[in-house]
């Protein structure tokens, strides 16, 4: 009869078929849905029970705008929230507060510190809260224990070594980065200070060739050059007063038969030349000026000379010759007197000699000066190119020395606002909960869970037993069977005691469907207000 029923089961859905199933099998399905939905229930009460605490600590910005000082800490804020987990999940730190707060004691006695370390990471749990462009605002910190106490301590352990740590962290990173920056200012400011040594070394060297010593340099030569001219038109002057000094001395030594000498000619006509040189200097320059007083000078010393001359001649001539004697005398006073005038030009001589000489000197150091001023000129363009090549470095190191200066300036403020907490912090909003309720389990979640299990069990129960059970219940299976149709029925003869055991039956029913009904009702509510 096996294969029937398999035939029988590969039909279309018979909803008649199913409700006498129903009634026939209500105590095998009501049973193993209320021993399946108890036997999760318990379960849910058998377990041990974990609660969790939780706070929210909110991210607070600077109270000093960027504008005014701007940080020098990583600014990218979930990027140090899992450094900051990272450290204070680390074995050493969690080693602490477990020691601290004898955590995981009793059952777990047996666990070495490292699985200690572990079980309690998977315990805490960490959640960031966004705002509506995915910035973090905020987050939470979670742990899970079984006594609610201990979790909102432990909780609140997290919290502050969270806050503590990355105020820590905070100032470390500030001070290291404005320490690392004062290092390469002082790095910036020796290369600064070699640079400034090699100028001054460059410039000290060659001193005078510089380019901005250009336009003196000019000025200074054209100052020499004329100074030059003007020496070498005084030592031609000088020359040519030496030739005639000597001329008139050679020509004042010579007598003339009458006595007179040959000079008196001559000192006229050199006086005629310096009066016209006087006449044409005076017509350039003014009375003051040194060619004008010392040609004036000239004219003096020689209209002196030929006024003793003459006095001589005249004094010589006025004299009585009376005996040799007297002729004696007058020759003797006629020597004196022309004495006088040659000693004065011999003396003129000399100072014309010497003048010459100083002049020579003077004009031989004015070329050597103009000499090394042109050559000063010619090396300007030379030195240029090498000052430049100089201040260029120099003005690189003078950049790179400004920006780190500025960089170490506006880091050492926001090193500043740092230990005075004046920089992005954490604030807790929430302090730790005390949970009274356990995360898990949700015993109210288990009930619906055995109600499912329930379910499936008591539908796997009354599917056994009707796989296994090989009598007919409906004139369809017996017309499947039979080659012919059925031609009559034979009712079931009910007694007294069938009707009893009937309604016993279905009373028994009745009060299984209420019990399972009221157990489960009760035990969810439970869980809900208790659990």
């Amino acid at each position: 009869m096996t294969e029937p029923l398999q035939d029988h089961d590969s039909q279309n859905f018979d909803l008649d078929r199913y409700i006498g199933i129903a009634r026939r099998r209500h105590l095998h399905f009501l049973i193993p849905l209320f021993v399946g939905w108890l036997s999760v229930w318990s379960l849910s009460w058998v377990l041990p029970a974990r609660f969790k605490s939780g706070t929210l600590i909110l991210v607070e910005q600077p109270t000093i705008t960027k504008e005014y000082v701007t940080p020098n800490v990583n600014d990218d804020l979930q990027e140090r929230l899992q450094s900051l987990t990272q450290q204070i999940l680390s074995r050493t730190r969690l080693l602490r507060v477990i020691e601290q707060m004898n955590l995981y004691a009793g059952e777990h006695t047996q666990l070495t510190p490292d699985e200690k370390v572990e079980h309690m990471r998977k315990d805490i749990e960490i959640g960031l809260v966004r705002d509506t462009q995915n910035r973090v605002t905020a987050f939470n910190v979670y742990y899970s224990a079984p006594d609610p106490r201990i979790a909102q301590r432990v909780t609140s352990e997290l919290t502050n070594l969270f806050i503590s740590e990355n105020l820590e962290v905070r100032k470390e990173q500030s001070e290291g980065t404005t320490k690392f920056l004062e290092s390469q200012l002082d790095t910036a400011r020796q290369a600064l200070a070699t640079q400034e040594e090699k100028i001054r070394e460059f410039k000290g060297q060659h001193l005078g060739e510089l380019p901005t010593q250009l336009s003196s340099n000019l000025q200074i030569l054209g100052g020499l050059q004329s100074q030059l001219h003007n020496e070498e038109d005084a030592l031609n002057s000088a020359e040519q007063q030496h030739v005639y000094l000597q001329t008139l001395l050679n020509q004042y030594r010579i007598k003339s038969p009458e006595g007179a000498p040959m000079g008196l000619a001559a000192l006229n006509q050199q006086l005629e030349k310096l009066r016209s040189e006087l006449a044409d200097l005076r017509s350039r320059y003014t009375d003051q000026h040194p060619d004008v007083r010392k040609l004036k000078d000239q004219i003096a010393e020689t209209e002196k000379m030929r006024d003793q001359l003459m006095a001589g001649l005249n004094s010589a001539q006025n004299t009585p010759r009376t005996d040799g004697a007297g002729i004696s005398s007058q020759i003797d006073a006629g020597d004196s007197s022309q004495a006088s005038p040659a000693a004065q030009l011999e003396s003129q001589l000399r100072a014309n000699q010497i003048e010459i000489e100083n002049r020579k000197e003077a004009i031989a150091g004015l070329k050597a000066k103009v000499s090394d001023y042109q050559a000063r000129l010619n090396q300007e363009p030379v030195r240029e190119q090498q000052l430049a090549d100089l201040t260029r470095g120099y003005d690189q190191s003078k950049a790179i020395y400004d920006e780190l200066l500025k960089k170490n300036n506006e880091s050492a403020m926001a090193t500043s606002m740092e230990l005075l907490q004046q920089g992005e912090r954490f604030r807790i909003i929430d302090p730790p909960s005390l949970p009274i309720k356990p995360e898990f389990p949700n015993r109210l979640k288990f009930c619906g869970m055995g109600v499912l299990f329930g379910i499936v069990l008591g539908i796997g129960v009354v599917g056994g037993f009707e796989m296994f059970d090989d009598r007919l219940y409906e004139e369809k299976q017996l017309e499947e069977i039979l080659p012919m149709p059925v031609l009559l029925e034979v009712p079931v003869v009910v007694d007294a005691a069938d009707e009893l055991k009937s309604k016993r039956k279905l009373w028994l029913s009745w009060a299984t469907v209420a019990l399972v009904v009221v157990a489960m009702t009760a035990g969810s509510v439970f869980s809900f207000f208790r659990g």
